[in-house]
C-alpha cells in the first residue's frame, strides 16, 4: 500500500484548521493545535503562503486562508454548476442527434471532458469523463480557443501535434480557423484528430457572458457529414444546446 506524504497531510490539516476556527491564527496556536514544532509549522505556512493558499496579516502576524483557495473553489463550483445545468440538454442532444455528446472545459493546456453522454444505441462505448483532448485539433478545443483568450494563448504557445494529415498545425492557419469559428458560432473537426471521426462544438457562456465551456457531438464522418459537409441540422442542434445551457447559466440570449 502506498504511504501518504506526511508534509501534505500536515498542510491539509493546517488549511482545515484555518478554515474551521477563528478567522486568523498565530504560529503558536497553529503549531500547538496540530502538535507540530514551531519550525515545522512555520515552514509549511511559508510554502502555503508562497502558493497563495495562506495569507499573513502584516499588523498581527497571524495567518488566514488565502485568495488562491477561493479561486480554486470557485472553479470547482463553476464546473459543477456547468455540468448540472447541462445534464438535461446534453441528454436531449444525444437523443436528437443519435451521437455521443461531450462537455469540455479548459484545463492544463487542453480540454478536460467533464460530462459524456453515450450514443443512444447498443454499441459498446467507454466513458470518457476525465479524459483530455487537444485544443488545436478538436472541435471543443477550437471553440474554447476562439472564445477564451487564455485558451487561445495556450494553444498558440503549445506544440501543435499533427494527428492526421488534416490537422492544422501552423499558427496562421490555426488563427484563421479561430476567426471562422467566431464568425460561424461553432467549430468543426473532420478527421483532424482521429481518422474517420468528425465533431461539431459550440461555446457555452455564463451570466457574465464569459466562455465557461463547450458542448459538442462526435461520431463517424459518414453520419455527421453529407456530401463532404457537416449536416446543417446537427450544427443547429449543437448550437441550440449550447444556447440553452448558456441561458440556464444566466447568459440570456446570444
Amino acid at each position: 500500500m502506498a504511504r501518504n506524504i506526511q508534509s501534505l497531510e500536515r498542510a491539509a490539516a493546517m488549511l482545515r484548521l484555518l478554515a474551521g476556527g477563528e478567522r486568523r491564527l498565530g504560529l503558536s496556536d497553529i503549531a500547538s493545535s496540530l502538535g507540530l514544532a514551531k519550525g515545522t509549522a512555520h515552514g509549511i505556512l511559508r510554502t502555503l503562503q508562497h502558493e497563495g493558499f495562506v495569507e499573513q496579516d502584516d499588523a498581527s502576524g497571524r495567518y488566514q486562508l488565502g485568495a488562491e483557495l477561493l479561486r480554486l473553489g470557485t472553479t470547482y463550483l463553476d464546473v459543477h454548476e456547468l455540468r448540472a445545468r447541462a445534464l438535461v440538454w446534453t441528454d436531449d442532444l444525444a437523443r436528437s442527434s443519435g451521437e455521443s455528446v461531450y462537455l469540455g472545459v479548459l484545463h492544463q493546456q487542453g480540454v478536460l471532458i467533464v460530462h459524456h453522454v453515450f450514443r443512444p444505441d447498443d454499441s459498446r462505448q467507454v466513458l470518457e469523463i476525465g479524459a483530455m483532448q487537444p485544443l488545436h485539433s478538436t472541435a471543443l478545443g477550437k471553440v474554447l480557443s476562439a472564445y477564451d483568450p487564455v485558451a487561445r494563448s495556450e494553444a498558440a504557445e503549445a506544440e501543435r501535434q499533427a494527428f492526421t494529415d488534416r490537422t492544422v498545425c501552423d499558427l496562421d492557419g490555426f488563427e484563421h480557423i479561430l476567426g471562422l469559428t467566431r464568425a460561424r458560432g461553432y467549430a468543426a473537426d473532420i478527421e483532424e484528430t482521429w481518422e474517420g471521426v468528425a465533431s461539431i462544438a459550440a461555446p457555452i457562456h455564463d451570466r457574465r457572458r464569459m466562455p465557461v465551456g463547450a458542448v459538442g457531438v462526435t461520431g463517424a464522418v459518414e453520419r455527421l457529414c453529407r456530401d463532404g459537409e457537416l449536416r446543417p441540422e446537427l450544427v443547429a442542434a449543437v448550437r441550440d444546446c449550447a444556447r440553452a445551457v448558456s441561458r440556464d447559466l444566466g447568459a440570456g440570449r446570444f
